[in-house]
């Protein structure tokens, strides 16, 4: 292979694929920088970042080698790119349950604490909306619905339970519950990010990325860079103009195609990136908050529905888990709406 490898200062039939060696350069250079930093930092915030560091220039390194292949020694770059991608998910996860977990918590609080008293005469807050709660086993959407029945005995029997005094007692085991279950996911992540980063398939990531901080292995094909990024902008727009037909927010089965546009967005900024476009367009960003939010808020709510499944919970518990269900998903919709916005805006040239 080496013999194919070219300076990038050369042109390549007359492309101009300078911009391609720079940038994989620089992010190879980021990521052994990264790496550097991860291996003498103490403490766990510098931990982390490095962590965030690493993890960002190895998908840059990845899509990169997607989007531009035809530009670059195919079989060389075959080979990395789903290593960088295995490692960019390994470190991922661990910072994917912390970070779920507060979401989860944050919101669970915010829905089982009394609101400020209202008027007289005002009407009472309405019960969850059953219909998020498709996804959830029988036994939890039921008690999502309607809150349990008092048990029988001799005396007369009490009040049946509002819907916010049944959240407001389940919410606590549900917090418990789902701390235990994401911190056992989060410290799992751990283990395996740090047996991934001392194993023998790490360190021949590590050692290619460190060949392609100074040699990159580019090739005479006559495909011009600007087409590449040109393409990469084209398969966007046609995943993008299909999710108005799975904008349903609980429509669950459509979340992986959001998923999918959110990385074919990720693709697309990186080749700009590469081919020195114009600045990001704020819409564009617009656009990724709101995937990014929508596959968190997808997430969360699977993981709502997985702890609801958990075996002899209390009724309470489930109710509980159901109303989070249904808030995430509406989450879902909310972020659906706001990157059918941004992405309009983008669509039509509106400044």
């Amino acid at each position: 292979m080496a013999q194919r490898h070219l300076e990038s200062s050369e042109p390549l039939n007359g492309n101009d694929v300078d911009a391609l060696g720079r940038y994989l350069r620089s992010q190879a250079t980021e990521f052994l920088r990264s790496l550097r930093q991860h291996r003498e930092s103490g403490a766990a915030g510098d931990t982390a970042d490095a962590a965030r560091a690493l993890r960002r220039a190895a998908r840059r390194i990845s899509g990169t080698l997607h989007t531009f292949r035809p530009l670059l020694d195919t079989d060389w770059s075959d080979a990395l790119r789903p290593e960088l991608a295995w490692l960019s998910g390994t470190l991922a996860r661990e910072h994917a349950y912390a970070s779920r977990l507060d979401r989860l918590t944050s919101a669970l609080h915010a829905l089982s604490t009394p609101p400020a008293p209202t008027p007289r005469g005002s009407a009472p807050d309405p019960a969850p909306d059953a219909a998020a709660l498709g996804n959830l086993p029988p036994g939890a959407a039921g008690w999502a619905r309607r809150p349990p029945a008092p048990r029988a005995d001799t005396q007369a029997p009490a009040p049946e339970p509002q819907p916010r005094e049944t959240l407001t007692l389940g919410a606590a085991k549900a917090s418990a519950l789902l701390e235990r279950q994401l911190t056992l996911a989060r410290t799992r992540a751990h283990s395996t990010a740090l047996q991934a980063l001392g194993s023998a398939r790490f360190h021949a990531v590590a050692d290619n990325v460190a060949v392609l901080a100074s040699d990159v292995p580019l090739t005479t094909a006559d495909t011009e860079l600007k087409k590449l990024a040109g393409e990469a902008e084209s398969r966007l727009t046609e995943a993008a103009t299909t999710l108005h037909h799975t904008s349903h927010p609980y429509n669950a089965d459509a979340d992986a195609s959001w998923h999918h546009v959110r990385l074919l967005l990720r693709l697309h900024r990186y080749a700009r990136e590469v081919a020195q476009d114009t600045p990001m367009d704020v819409r564009l960003l617009e656009a990724a908050d709101a995937l990014n939010a929508h596959r968190d808020a997808a997430e969360a709510a699977a993981a709502a529905a997985h702890a609801a499944r958990t075996p002899r919970i209390a009724p309470t518990t489930a109710y509980a888990l159901g109303v989070l269900h249904a808030d995430q998903r509406h989450e879902v919709a909310a972020a659906r709406i706001a990157f059918g916005q941004a992405w309009q805006r983008q669509a039509v040239g509106t400044p």
